[in-house]
């Protein structure tokens, strides 16, 4: 489910775009402002971000230049008001993917959306995507099957879905804020320590026995997966 990120001051603009685009399939967050933007464009990724230039605190162009400035590539989509031209010539030069103004059909914006992502992920790179490695750790996306060596092992879906989450970040070290509002959503409101229980769980099934540990702890950060050493 592709992770869409709203960036949009009118509280009942933001709710309309909200249910339309999760009526589509999207998983989507909504924020209000450009500081709210910018910690969730540093705590969590995103497929797409739609970006209302006119915000208070900080504006959409400053946020776009800084999530640029960091070299994310993350797809942007300006939201303009009619008469904000320079506004639209600006954020295009700072890297913006496209823009639409308001106030525009959902039908269009959808169509964006979609031409978006199929930009930011080539066909090849979808394909490849159905299948993660670490070692000799073999997870299916599409069929759901997960391997290590010859054996095959029985996951639940949230276990499934935190293993693929950390093999989608390999080498990288994620915190549990960042694994709870992938896994278990951002209106998850329940103890952090869940993330700990189910690490648990992921390693009693994927690292027992003789196989070499691919899940590992960075303390008082989080976890990660790695390849083994050779």
């Amino acid at each position: 489910m592709e992770k869409i990120l709203v960036v949009e001051d009118e509280v009942k603009i933001a709710r309309v775009l909200k249910l339309e685009l999760e009526f589509e399939g999207y998983s989507v967050h909504s924020v209000h402002d450009g500081l709210e933007a910018l910690e969730e464009i540093r705590s969590s990724s995103w497929d797409c971000i739609l970006l209302d230039v006119m915000l208070p605190g900080v504006t959409g162009l400053e946020v776009l230049r800084r999530l640029r400035a960091q070299d994310d590539q993350t797809p942007v989509i300006l939201l303009t008001a009619r008469d904000t031209l320079p506004d639209k010539v600006s954020g295009l030069d700072q890297g913006a993917n496209d823009y639409i103004t308001k106030p525009f059909q959902i039908e269009e914006l959808l169509a964006r959306i979609r031409v978006c992502l199929r930009s930011a992920k080539p066909a090849h790179v979808q394909k490849e995507a159905e299948i993660l490695k670490a070692g000799n750790l073999i997870v299916n996306i599409k069929t759901r099957d997960v391997t290590r060596g010859d054996d095959s092992i029985e996951l639940t879906p949230r276990e499934f879905d935190l293993l693929v989450y950390l093999l989608s970040h390999k080498n990288q070290v994620l915190n549990r804020e960042q694994i709870l509002n992938a896994v278990w959503g951002f209106d998850y409101y329940g103890d952090t320590n869940v993330v700990d229980v189910y690490i648990r769980y992921l390693r009693k099934k994927i690292d027992s026995g003789d196989n070499q540990p691919l899940i590992h702890t960075s303390r008082g950060v989080g976890y990660s997966i790695k390849e083994p050493a050779e």
